[in-house]
């Protein structure tokens, strides 16, 4: 028993890390990387920006997006303002203001109601054809919306998402999330190749307008965003050259929330979208869509029988002696990488302090989601 347990832990986590993007690799060699074409005419886009106490991110935000070489009069951007109770709504308003933009910059200051509240709100005005969504503190580059909106020149496209990098590692935690988005980056362009994928970052994402369906209080926005394509029949593309920069999170605290609440959230989204898991129906992306969103989120609870099992088996052979001393080994620099985070520590320590960390967000966000409690309100900062 004690062995087949072990195995079992080990196998799942193996396959949905390793195997499962190694099958989608060879899978990708059997399909054809049909590279988009540039449009005869780039298409109306509206790009929103839900923002909560965002002044010392706002301008910076807003002249990312007026820097892009888009053509002005296919542009319109929106601030959807969360309830914001500092500067925000007015540093975005005088900003449209100063730069002449009073028409292509709507600045919404909403009642507090939560992001979902918030997008909903900015899209009912808006009037573009195609949804663009950002975070306020996500900074584009020149080329980030041409090359986000271009996989739309195939019809079969439904949503995209681009590939959001961690700008500077610092000193803590934040190397965890620069390697987490390489990876993450990797898979979905082996997704996308292969017509499954399941999700797009929700810090640079982009919708037809004509499958938009509001978003429901406490889901994941962008899961659920991206995935009113794939309900309508319509695939996810993944631009990669499509960029933008994020700041990675440093903090062992505020990491932990974050992973806690995007379980939880992401739980809460799978429910709302059940029916996508039906392989019948779904084919290739239902099985996707449960392995990369339902799988991975189990691999934490599997951790502690895969340890005490390895335990039971200390006299079954140096195997499972080697596997219990690299299960210590790498708990002992996780714990060093935590209780060390003031200091300049080498990689591998923070490395393993993020795992650590996250795996325990998740499972927090599992228990979060099992007891029935949800997430209403949002505040950015507290994930910084």
């Amino acid at each position: 028993m004690a062995e087949f347990v072990f195995w079992l832990c080990l196998f799942l986590p193996l396959f949905v890390y390793l195997g499962y993007p190694a099958l989608l690799a060879v899978c990708a060699l059997f399909r054809r990387d049909d590279a988009p074409t540039t449009p005869t005419e780039l298409p109306r886009v509206s790009i929103i920006v839900a923002a909560y106490n965002e002044e010392r991110n706002i301008e910076a935000k807003l002249c990312s997006l007026l820097e892009s070489d888009y053509p002005r009069e296919r542009r319109q951007i929106i601030v959807a303002s969360d309830g914001s109770s500092d500067a925000t709504v007015a540093l975005a308003r005088q900003f449209a203001r100063a730069q002449g933009q009073d028409e292509d910059l709507q600045v919404l200051d909403l009642p507090r109601g939560g992001k979902a509240s918030a997008l909903n709100a900015a899209v009912a005005v808006a009037d573009g054809e195609i949804l663009v969504f950002s975070d306020a503190d996500i900074l584009w580059g020149r080329d980030t919306l041409r090359e986000l909106v271009m996989p739309f020149n195939d019809p079969r496209v439904g949503a995209v998402g681009g590939y959001v990098t961690v700008a500077s590692t610092g000193k803590s935690l934040a190397i965890g999330d620069k390697l987490y988005r390489r990876y993450e980056a990797w898979q979905r362009r082996l997704e996308s190749r292969c017509g499954c994928l399941a999700s797009a970052d929700g810090a640079l994402q982009a919708l037809r307008r004509e499958l938009f369906q509001p978003i429901p209080a406490g889901v994941t926005d962008d899961f659920f965003l991206a995935t009113c394509a794939s309900v309508a029949g319509r695939r996810i593309a993944f631009a990669e050259r499509a960029r933008a920069s994020d700041e990675g999170v440093e903090s062992s605290v505020s990491q932990f929330q974050r992973r806690r609440r995007i379980t939880a959230q992401g739980l809460h989204s799978l429910v709302c979208r059940r029916e996508l898991l039906n392989p019948l129906r779904h084919g290739l992306f239902a099985i996707g869509l449960f392995t990369h969103k339902l799988l991975r989120r189990l691999v934490p609870l599997l951790l502690v029988p895969l340890l005490l099992s390895n335990l039971w088996l200390w006299d079954a052979g140096p195997f499972y002696r080697l596997c219990l001393i690299a299960q210590l080994g790498g708990y002992a620099l996780a714990l060093a990488g935590l209780l060390g985070q003031r200091r300049q520590l080498p990689k591998l320590l923070r490395l393993a302090a993020y795992v650590l960390i996250s795996l325990s967000g998740i499972t927090a966000g599992i228990w979060h989601f099992v007891s029935g409690q949800r997430y209403h309100n949002w505040n950015p900062q507290q994930n910084r």
